[in-house]
Formats: C-alpha cells, structure tokens, sequence
C-alpha cells in the first residue's frame, strides 16, 4: 500500500519525539506492518544528516550496530550518557540500536578501561612443570652437544692415527 509523505512523516515524528512510541507499538496502534515503520524511521534519519537531501529517495541505508567502528560505538556511549533517561529511547531508534547493545557497548569500553589483572606471584602447577620441562630440555641439549663433540674428536683421532683395527705399516716395524 501506499502512503503519503505527510502520513509518513506524521509516523516517524510520532517515533522519533522524546517520548516517542516504538515501531512495534506504532504498528499495532495504526495497522502498519512494524518493518515499514521501523525503514521509514531509518529513512528519515538517513535524509536528515548533512549532505542529503530530504527527497533523496535512494538513501543508504543506516549502518548495522555490527557494522559501526569502535569510534561509533564510543561517541554513542558518551552521547547516550548525556542524554536524559526519558529521550534515550528515541536517541537508540534514531542510531538503529537496541538498549542492550548499548549496555554491551558500555561495559566493553569500561572493561577496556580497567587495569589488567596481576598473575598470582605464586607459581601454577603448569608454571612449574614448564620449568622443569625447559630445565630437562637444556640437560639434554649439553648432553647432546657432547655426544656430537666426542664424534668429532673420535674421527679426527681416526684420520690423524688410523683406525685400531688395521695393521701397522710395514716400514715402521711397529
């Protein structure tokens, strides 16, 4: 069905006001289905930011709260406190955001703002049983390391003495 700009604007202002009703209430109340309100809202805020133009009817369509930077997320949270409690529901639906993500949103930017919490200063059992690891690691790692040193030293005393098992030369008399 069609409507009218004017009815459309009457709905979104009925929306948007300080004390506005939401879409879903709205539908109920004038026989609207709740999406075509909830676009025409999302229209209307699209066509009121700088740049646009109130007859623009290819506007973009208003970012998904997923979709926002965390810049967004951050100014939202610190506009929304400023806001007082009986405009706040209108603030959301004019940033397309529901309440509890703007709670989700408050907590993660004061999580991100608390300090880190200190390890314990006593050690895990993991702790600990990667130390002893390391320390078993570097045992055998000497160990090797000498292995690898003694064959060196057992081919070099081959090539400058011979091997035991061959005969003596000849000449030597030995």
């Amino acid at each position: 069905m069609t409507y009218t700009k004017g009815f459309k604007s009457n709905m979104v202002r009925r929306m948007a006001h300080p004390n506005g009703i939401s879409a879903t209430s709205l539908a109920r109340e004038v026989g609207i289905p709740q999406q075509s309100l909830s676009r025409w809202l999302r229209d209307a805020s699209v066509a009121e930011e700088p740049g646009n133009s109130e007859e623009s009817e290819q506007a973009m369509p208003q970012k998904r709260p997923q979709d926002k930077s965390a810049e967004e997320k951050l100014k939202i949270v610190i506009d929304a406190e400023t806001i007082p409690e009986e405009q706040l529901g209108a603030f959301l639906r004019l940033n397309g955001i529901h309440e509890a993500q703007l709670r989700e949103w408050r907590s993660m930017m004061l999580s991100g703002l608390q300090k880190p919490e200190r390890p314990s200063s006593r050690p895990g059992k993991d702790t600990r049983r990667i130390r002893e690891l390391e320390r078993e690691l570097q045992r055998k790692d000497k160990a090797l390391a000498e292995a690898a040193a003694i064959l060196i030293l057992k081919k070099k005393v081959q090539s400058i003495w011979g091997d035991e098992d061959e005969p003596t030369d000849k000449r030597s008399g030995r």
